[in-house]
């Protein structure tokens, strides 16, 4: 599992079948302390994030574990909105 940064969505009106009705949306990668680490991936959503939510993201073949997912051509789903975190006793984010 993968902390990112929702920063955009993607549409896309031609897609493989399997892929209808899933949202996909645009998620930068951040490090233990919040900051971007990283470059972008595009995540189906399967728990309704919105732009600028922090989010778990999953990529390769843990990204077809979800029920949106299971069976699904995807490489990345974002599976839980983030709340807050703590690293060493101190909090880094709070939603």
């Amino acid at each position: 599992m993968n902390l990112g940064k929702v920063t955009g969505t993607l549409v896309a009106s031609r897609k493989e079948p399997l892929l209808e009705g899933l949202p996909m949306l645009v998620v930068r990668q951040l490090d233990e302390t919040g900051e971007p680490s990283g470059g972008y991936v595009v995540a189906v959503d399967s728990v309704g994030a919105g732009v600028g939510e922090v989010v778990l993201y999953a990529s390769g073949s843990s990204a077809r574990q979800t029920a949106v997912t299971r069976d699904k051509p995807c490489d990345a789903v974002i599976m839980a909105i983030v709340d807050q975190w703590d690293v060493d006793g101190e909090t880094v984010f709070e939603k």
